[in-house]
């Protein structure tokens, strides 16, 4: 016998779709609001640089005017990665669109590499090719216009990590912890973003000033390439992440140890012989366990621990809103491979 139908706390539409949690449309407004918080903020920057980096002919400062076109498209592929993985579960996708979210996230990462870390490494190239000297009065406009941009983006940042700090306390993780484990691809990426514009906004400033102070345009053709190394290692992380989630991430492991125990301790289950998860979304995810019950309970007290256990998953774990429970008779071998789950399991830090 098995148990197979999705279960959750909330009753389905009439259609048959269930609403997303209340607590991801929540952190969804949230995110929503960091994001445009960063794309406004890099509209204007993106603006002032070109203007900037025209009048002064500095390529660290063009190289960083690059950067933040890059940054102002990808907040818009974010944007739509929010509004397009609330959509409901249909029959062409039962589970979901949550994994929306890793595609943008990925053509995010992919829009760094192309706009950003390209179009730095070609001026940094151009500024150590060139021997011409150039005027250094329209310098003082391009410093002028990376400390504004500091700021501005170090205001993005802080928005950004304000976030994060409260999931952390939310969460109890330690804000570290939160930062690298956050299962929001939007956030993560508006943190790789921000913290990647602030180091380039340094890098481009060390750059124009060693300049300045030695008059050889090779300094800014090093911070060029410095920022567009910067933005390459941003790219990879972020489209190494989204490759993983797209793939078939499992949930983290403390969340499969604690779902094995929960399931050990029912007095109905006698062993559990396998246990798989996938994260299907950040508030999304799908557990299918093979369970070998106790004796002495005929079908329909089966299947009503089936629906308890299944229930009391989802209201312990919400984010697992796909629940599958395979009863079935373990046997020598089945029992063996419980033997290992609970060892991989706990072996598992």
């Amino acid at each position: 016998m098995t148990g197979t139908e999705r279960l959750t706390d909330t009753p389905p539409d009439p259609a048959g779709h269930r609403p997303a949690s209340s607590g991801g449309d929540e952190r969804d407004g949230e995110t929503r609001g960091t994001v445009y918080v960063a794309l406004a903020a890099n509209l204007v920057i993106a603006a002032a640089k070109v203007v900037g980096g025209v009048i002064s002919g500095s390529s660290a400062l063009l190289s960083e005017a690059a950067h933040s076109v890059a940054d102002s498209l990808n907040e818009v592929f974010l944007l739509a990665s929010l509004r397009r993985s609330r959509k409901h579960p249909d029959s062409t996708h039962p589970f979901g669109y949550g994994k929306e979210r890793y595609f943008w996230s990925l053509l995010a990462a992919v829009g760094i590499f192309v706009m950003g870390g390209c179009f730095s490494v070609y001026q940094g190239v151009q500024a150590l090719r060139s021997t011409a000297s150039e005027p250094s009065g329209g310098y003082l406009v391009a410093v002028l216009v990376l400390v504004a941009a500091g700021l501005m983006e170090g205001t993005s940042l802080a928005r950004a990590l304000w976030q994060v700090r409260g999931e952390s306390l939310a969460s109890g993780r330690p804000f570290r912890t939160q930062i690298r484990e956050t299962d929001d691809p939007a956030l993560r990426t508006v943190i790789g973003e921000d913290g990647a514009a602030v180091t380039g906004v340094l890098l481009a400033l060390a750059g124009i000033v060693a300049h300045l102070v030695t008059g050889n345009t090779a300094w800014e053709g090093a911070a060029s390439l410095g920022i567009a190394l910067l933005l390459i290692y941003v790219a990879y992380r972020l489209g190494r992440e989204a490759r993983d989630q797209l793939v078939g991430q499992a949930m983290t492991p403390a969340v499969q140890r604690e779902v094995h125990t929960f399931l050990c301790e029912q007095p109905e289950i006698d062993a559990v012989t396998d246990l798989l998860t996938m994260r299907l979304g950040p508030d999304s995810g799908l557990l299918a366990a093979r369970v070998d019950l106790a004796g002495g309970s005929d079908s329909e007290e089966v299947e009503e621990s089936a629906v308890r256990i299944k229930r009391d998953i989802v209201r312990h774990w919400p984010e697992l809103d796909h629940v599958f429970l395979d009863i079935t008779d373990a046997g020598p071998a089945g029992r063996r491979r419980a033997r290992l789950l609970d060892e991989d399991l706990n072996g598992v830090q």
